[in-house]
């Protein structure tokens, strides 16, 4: 059955290809321990970056410029390897240690305001993957067609709207759907944006699951492992993310 998810799409084709120029060469595949690897070599980068930059990057004025300009790099690069299916490990791991750097940064501060926060927003991200892992084993959700049309397009249309969003704020200083700051009053729409991000985020792991199930049953050459890995990364983080944020909401 074709997907509805381009980035699958694009897999199945360059495997097609792949197939018929290699031919009998000896090809090593692919295998589920290649991208538990992976995924947690990414973590390990991902999470160091966060220790150093936490302790080691001060607060200084331009600071906030600064972590925006690496929230719109971060969005683009995962655009590039996402849709072009790219498999070299150089600019997945450079997301993982951008997204670090940002990381540590942003969760000191809301840490210094909500004491606790970080601890509960990972405690959160981790728990909600290891449900829908559970729910994606046992066959309670499945990575339909339809399923893949209304996450992707709904992760999109939540880019876009953050990026113009992140704009409009450096422009007029005014939040919108999302709020930046760590403390101040918060309206319903960004908890409503929030929440549907949120949702938006757990139901993209069973996306993952599915990619990784795939490439695993069609023997894809190992270094797609790098791919299925950087898509369970960036759930991660953006789940972490949307928790963070709709957590400071809560406690304000």
């Amino acid at each position: 059955m074709r997907s509805n998810n381009p980035v699958l799409n694009r897999l199945d084709e360059t495997g097609r290809v792949e197939a018929r120029v290699l031919g009998s060469r000896d090809v090593e595949p692919m295998t589920v321990d290649d991208v538990v690897v992976r995924t947690v070599g990414l973590l390990v980068v991902t999470g160091a970056t966060a220790a150093v930059s936490w302790v080691v990057i001060p607060d200084v004025a331009w600071l906030g410029a600064a972590l925006a300009g690496s929230a719109l790099a971060s969005i683009a690069l995962v655009l590039v390897i996402s849709l072009r299916g790219i498999t070299n490990p150089v600019p997945i791991v450079g997301y993982a240690l951008l997204q670090g750097l940002l990381l540590g940064v942003a969760s000191r501060a809301f840490e210094q305001v909500y004491p606790g926060i970080v601890v509960q927003a990972v405690a959160g991200t981790f728990g909600v993957f290891l449900g829908m892992a559970a729910l994606y084993r046992a066959r309670v959700i499945r990575a339909t067609p339809r399923l893949a049309r209304l996450v992707i397009g709904t992760l999109l249309g939540i880019a876009v709207l953050s990026v113009v969003n992140l704009v409009s704020y450096l422009i007029s200083g005014r939040p919108g759907l999302e709020v930046y700051s760590v403390s101040g009053q918060v309206g319903w729409l960004p908890y409503a944006f929030s929440v549907v991000a949120i949702i938006a985020g757990a139901f993209s792991f069973i996306l993952d699951f599915d990619l990784v199930e795939r490439s695993v049953r069609d023997g894809r050459p190992r270094r797609y492992a790098w791919l299925s890995a950087f898509g369970l990364l960036t759930g991660l983080v953006f789940l972490y993310w949307q928790l963070l944020r709709l957590l400071s909401y809560l406690r304000r």
